[in-house]
């Protein structure tokens, strides 16, 4: 459907022309008025069959009512004054939201917009962050979420990879892996002097795969890594050239490598046998195929509302609060910047990404219930750690979904109003008092979210290194 705002303000227009009241043309097309009021203030979708009623009822054709140009200067203005309120820059505010009625002269309403432009306009000057590589990401995750996270021709791809290899269940052993590179004209070799830079390395020339040694045979790093390699092959990758190319290459080869590692039909019997048990958990899914449970959660969404009916989020987050994967498709609103990026910015300290980090007994996973705004979340959130940190992986559905999952009977449950600045941003009152003026914190550098833009010929890797390696190893 074409944005919403527009269609009401559309169909509010060509109702006045016609002399009409809300409750005359809801008589006209069989509901009420005030259903007609939710339609043309865009709070409500129409269907098709009754935007064609409303234009017959009108006097007008179908294809007027869905033009992408609003009816008037005037309702352009409101439109964008409605879009501009709704966004992260105003809601951040915490100030109340103006509604555009008949008493607000037109000098007015422009005056209005005019100043959220300009305000909308600094905060995108204030970016620090590389410009390029901020879009493609916002973008690229954007595109997903029209997808639902769900590749149907990689999925097809993977699977007939997997079969070819005669894998029938369970979890994906690296002998498997080995056969599936062999078939491709690859040998898998573990070196332990890769360039710093990569995670692996592949000789075309030679039909060699370089890989870290194998220090644990068959463990999902490895496999994965040796999968991620076959994908450019696979999907017929060539050398990306611009960092939009480059992230969507990425994207592709990790889902390949998900999608051969938990495969689409066993995945799928998996997870809804595990729904009709109402006894829906990341870490049993996890577990019957030998991932990570970072792993494990995102193959979740890929699968989630292609297969399973339900819409998803999942968030990766420091132990900062930082955010550092994020996707949705149920409506959760994520942190961002004015670009629209949500990589580095803060998730709320009430919701469960950042909740769990306070547990003593991580062993299992954290669950609780988040009211927002946009409605109440179910979550589940697992913490791990690395050498550069703790993070937690969570995943998490609107209320109405809960019922599927392990851990819906939980008390844990608290309230989020952020981007609200008053939700968990500004200090204590008597705090700030007490310390404004009389401390110094010397922040860290997030050095991954300000310089992801990749060098070389290969992207992200030392070319010189590189070459250097591949010499050693040609003969």
């Amino acid at each position: 459907m074409k944005d919403l705002a527009t269609l009401g303000h559309r169909i509010r227009h060509f109702r006045a022309d016609a002399g009409l009241t809300l409750d005359q043309l809801g008589q006209l097309v069989g509901i009420a008025g005030s259903q007609l009021s939710l339609i043309e203030n865009g709070r409500r979708e129409p269907r098709l069959s009754l935007i064609g009623s409303i234009a017959a009822a009108l006097g007008v054709d179908v294809s007027e009512l869905l033009d992408d140009a609003p009816p008037s200067e005037r309702a352009g203005l409101e439109i964008e004054l409605e879009r501009l309120q709704r966004g992260s820059v105003y809601a951040s505010l915490g100030l109340p939201a103006v509604r555009p009625g008949k008493n607000v002269a037109d000098e007015t309403l422009a005056a209005l917009v005019g100043l959220h432009r300009e305000l909308a306009r600094r905060s995108r000057e204030a970016i620090a962050t590389p410009e390029e590589a901020r879009r493609a990401n916002t973008e690229l995750r954007q595109r997903q979420r029209s997808l639902d996270n769900h590749m149907a021709s990689i999925e097809d791809i993977a699977e007939r990879e997997v079969a070819a290899v005669g894998h029938v269940g369970g979890a994906l052993t690296h002998r498997s892996v080995t056969r599936m590179a062999e078939r491709l004209g690859f040998e898998l070799v573990h070196v332990d002097d890769l360039p710093h830079s990569a995670r692996s390395v592949t000789d075309l020339e030679n039909g060699r795969i370089y890989l870290p040694p194998a220090s644990i045979p068959g463990g999902h790093g490895l496999r994965s890594m040796a999968l991620q390699a076959m994908a450019h092959r696979v999907l017929g990758h060539s050398e990306p050239g611009s960092y939009a190319d480059f992230l969507q290459q990425r994207l592709e080869i990790n889902y390949f490598a998900a999608a051969c590692l938990m495969p689409r039909r066993q995945s799928v019997d998996f997870l809804r046998e595990a729904k009709g048990k109402h006894d829906i958990a990341v870490e049993d899914f996890r577990d019957a195929f030998g991932t990570t449970h970072e792993s494990a959660a995102l193959r979740f969404t890929n699968l989630a509302t292609a297969h399973l009916d339900m819409e998803v989020h999942f968030l990766r987050v420091g132990d900062d609060g930082a955010v550092y994967k994020a996707y949705e498709n149920d409506g959760l609103r994520l942190p961002v910047d004015v670009t629209g990026s949500t990589e580095g910015q803060l998730v709320c300290r009430h919701w469960s990404s950042r909740v769990a980090f306070a547990r003593t007994n991580r062993t299992t996973e954290f669950y609780q219930y988040t009211d927002t705004p946009e409605g109440t979340f179910f979550d589940s959130t697992q913490t791990g750690s690395t050498s550069a940190g703790e993070f937690s992986i969570t995943v998490g559905v609107p209320f109405v979904h809960s019922k599927w999952f392990r851990g819906r009977e939980t008390t844990n449950r608290l309230s989020s109003t952020c981007p609200d600045e008053s939700c968990c941003r500004r200090p204590d009152s008597g705090l700030s008092q007490r310390w404004s003026g009389k401390a110094w914190s010397s922040a860290k550098l997030h050095a991954h979210i300000l310089s992801p833009l990749p060098s070389g010929t290969f992207p992200g890797v030392d070319d010189q290194e590189l070459y250097e390696f591949l010499e050693r190893h040609a003969g």
